[in-house]
């Protein structure tokens, strides 16, 4: 029983406050994380087991060993502790002490993290970590606009570097126009390349710097908007030095490896980027009619390589490549675990909606389809939002994959007869700043064309056509059962639909309740509970931890329903979080989806005219 009461208080500042789960709640709380958080270091003797305390107990967020072995970097969480907040944002000291445990170097000091505001980051060292080439060599960035992304200044952050024994000041490798983000160093030589980030622009660009030449300027290899994936020139490729992964280095080229994303779906990359020249050379593509893509380099001249190969009539297998001229060799020679499944039919599909932005799907077929017959449809979504229609309108995913259903999926209709739109993609286009405007009205435009399309194809009855989706493809389910007439039943999975809930912003959405009001009461479905007029099946975990994305948004969603008369069924999953885990939950969520879409899609009564725009 409490012994004492549950006090919060804020100082006056304003700090926004994502909606967290999982959090701190009163004193015991604290004095039981703090119990069952609390460990110490040792080293281990491999060869005899002996174990050799380091340092004191603590709270322990990260602990790094240092290249050379000879300290070690550790983040330990500090009181007071917060009740808004989760551990990751608590105050932290961050320190290089060497393997007895003492102290060597303070890195930082850092409060709660509660100023910060939505998109920025903390004012003090962030992303700390060793260079891997050098033997104790820490890296770390560091704010030049307090943090917040709204400030205009020439620079956004300072990056640094501080060599043992730590008793020099960091010297300052370089500043960044926009936002730091992340970081690879090179094995051998002062190789390091890193993305910025533009906020307002959703503008991601890569350089290449030398960290042994401080203060010259980072040379910029290529950028792009951050949806962007046809113009990915993929990502270098690494391995483990000295505990720590780095930029695998043959001579003076390094190897980039990428999805491959184009109109035709993707088709992953290996390719050898020459450091001098900036130049790339293409030394394995993926075929168009397999799914194959690089697992490791079996040489670091990249004259052989791993790969992993599947397609539509093909298990996944490994195979070793060569770039001699030697055919491919089987390395591995799996059965294939569902031959049922290969009579799947799946293709990509692209159309255009009304407003000239292309959409696509790929369009799954049942086991032994027959041409020409018109199925009941499942369509599943998430939508994303776009600066650009260009970008928006990119395909992703391949259908050369070998089609494998599992988990709660809801490919699993395709067992009973449903044809499944997967992925139709339903891009939110418009200023980051203002994306959301017209989220309603985009999502509604998407979701006819994408049937409109699938019943032009013939496969589709437009009269028995459902729609579903998890997580905020959950939320774009209950927007157009809301504001459409479109679908005859939704399923909606782990679900927010009341943005009131998430006040301080939700998904990409940068504004708060107070800054749109309107915006956040017209995408709530919750508040057009009275016109969802279509049956929707509801799944949540009772213990989801993701944020925004309380059980109680689909708690209040089912009274609201169910008080102005609505079909609707709530199935709340013990022990379960955001994505369900265990058998039994995951047998009873396919059959409570398949046992609602053949109840109020597949077997439906046939209805009257039917209305497709807005209501």
């Amino acid at each position: 029983m409490p012994d004492e009461p549950n006090t919060q208080e804020s100082s006056g500042r304003p700090g926004p406050v994502r909606t967290y789960e999982d959090l701190l709640k009163s004193p015991y709380d604290e004095r039981l994380f703090e119990y069952y958080a609390t460990s110490r270091l040792a080293l281990v003797n491999a060869a005899t087991g002996q174990a050799t305390p380091v340092g004191q107990p603590a709270i322990f967020q990260s602990v790094d060993p240092s290249p050379d072995g000879h300290h070690i970097l550790v983040t330990r969480i500090q009181k007071p502790f917060s009740y808004l907040f989760p551990d990751d944002d608590f105050p932290s000291e961050t320190d290089v002490w060497d393997t007895n445990g003492k102290l060597v170097y303070k890195v930082a000091s850092q409060p709660l993290a509660d100023q910060v505001p939505i998109d920025g980051v903390i004012t003090g060292p962030r992303s700390i970590r060793w260079r891997p080439n050098s033997p104790a060599t820490l890296v770390w960035a560091q704010a030049l606009d307090g943090g917040d992304p709204k400030k205009k200044v020439a620079h956004r952050d300072s990056v640094v570097m501080i060599k043992a024994p730590f008793t020099a000041q960091p010297v300052e490798l370089f500043k960044v126009e926009n936002r730091f983000t992340s970081a690879t160093f090179g094995e051998k030589t002062g190789l390091m390349m890193f993305n910025d980030f533009e906020r307002d622009k959703r503008w991601v660009r890569t350089f290449i710097f030398d960290a042994d030449q401080p203060g010259t300027p980072p040379k910029l290899l290529w950028e792009r908007n951050q949806r962007d994936r046809y113009n990915d020139h993929g990502t270098p490729v690494t391995r483990v030095i000295n505990g720590q992964r780095a930029i695998l280095q043959d001579g003076g080229s390094i190897y980039l490896e990428g999805d491959g994303a184009s109109p035709e779906g993707d088709r992953p990359f290996l390719d050898r980027f020459n450091l001098k020249t900036l130049k790339s050379e293409r030394i394995f593509r993926s075929d168009s009619k397999s799914y194959e893509d690089v697992v490791a380099l079996l040489s670091d001249d990249g004259s052989k390589f791993l790969t992993r190969r599947e397609s539509p009539s093909e298990a996944p297998n490994y195979y070793v490549l060569s770039t001699n001229g030697d055919g491919p060799r089987a390395l591995t020679q799996f059965a294939d675990p569902t031959p049922q499944l290969r009579s799947i039919k799946k293709q990509l599909v692209t159309y255009k909606r009304a407003d000239g932005v292309q959409c696509s799907f790929t369009l799954y077929l049942p086991p032994n389809y027959k041409e020409g017959t018109r199925l009941p449809t499942v369509v599943w979504a998430y939508p994303l939002e776009f600066s650009d229609a260009g970008t928006a309108g990119q395909v992703s995913g391949s259908t050369q994959k070998a089609t494998s259903i599992v988990g709660p999926s809801h490919l699993f209709f395709l067992l009973e007869g449903y044809a499944v739109l997967d992925n139709a993609t339903m891009p939110v286009v418009g200023s980051p700043e203002t994306v959301n405007n017209t989220y309603v009205e985009q999502i509604v435009m998407s979701a006819k064309a994408a049937i409109d399309k699938a019943t032009e194809m013939g496969v589709t009855d437009a009269d028995r056509v459902g729609v579903g989706g998890h997580s905020y493809g959950a939320f774009m389910t209950a927007n157009l059962l809301a504001h459409s007439d479109l679908f005859r039943a939704g399923i909606a999975r782990s679900g927010a639909y009341n943005r009131t809930l998430t006040p301080f912003g939700f998904q990409s959405e940068r504004r708060t309740i107070w800054e749109a009001p309107e915006l956040y009461l017209k995408v709530s479905p919750f508040m057009f509970a009275q016109k969802i007029n279509e049956p929707m099946l509801m799944i949540h975990g009772e213990a989801d931890d993701n944020t925004g994305t309380f059980p109680i948004q689909s708690e209040r969603m089912y009274q609201a329903m169910k008080g102005n008369g609505a079909t609707v069924r709530l199935v709340m999953l013990p022990h379960e979080a955001h994505g369900y885990a265990g058998r039994e939950s995951i047998e009873h969520v396919l059959y409570e989806m398949i046992g609602w879409f053949d109840k109020y899609v597949k077997n439906a009564p046939p209805r009257g005219k039917q209305t497709d725009t807005q209501n």
